[in-house]
């Protein structure tokens, strides 16, 4: 079996219904062009992301933060509890080749940074907006479709080789 590239999908536990639907076709998007999901493994836009990805035959893993692997999503085929809280994040930032934030309050917030602190690529849709004093920060990708977000990730994370 070949190994997936994973994309991490991070965002809120309880996302808008159009966030939900972004994320459920970001997740069979990245299905259909053969990366897996790598998410938090739980609710809201991980479990959205982790259907779309599983109904169009995909590979999801769930980095949870408890010890249960039954906290996970029905939707995760790798679940992976940690026992780590909110420390998990970089795990879950960490494991993926590109980053797509979709929503998100403080938990996608954090993800997002550590992502850009340790230089991975990191595509928003409707999600937070980064600025360093005053000046918005152009590392976080910001694009309005899933489409688009599908299409820069997967093209950051093949620009990475095998980082």
């Amino acid at each position: 079996m070949d190994a997936a590239t994973l994309i991490a999908v991070i965002g809120g536990s309880a996302p808008d219904p159009t966030s939900f639907r972004t994320a459920e076709t970001v997740g069979r998007l990245l299905a259909e062009r053969g990366m897996g999901v790598v998410c938090g493994g739980l609710s809201g836009v991980m479990e959205a992301v982790c259907k779309g990805a599983a109904e169009a035959g995909g590979l999801t893993v769930g980095i949870l933060p408890s010890y249960r692997a039954a906290d996970a999503n029905r939707y995760v085929t790798v679940r992976i509890p940690t026992g780590l809280g909110y420390v998990r994040n970089a795990m879950v930032v960490r494991a993926g080749r590109a980053v797509i934030a979709i929503d998100g309050s403080y938990g996608t917030l954090n993800e997002m940074s550590l992502a850009l602190a340790e230089g991975i690529p990191v595509v928003a849709v409707n999600s937070w907006n980064l600025e360093i004093d005053g000046r918005v920060d152009t590392q976080a990708h910001r694009v309005a479709t899933p489409e688009e977000a599908v299409d820069l990730a997967v093209a950051l994370a093949a620009g990475r080789g095998d980082a």
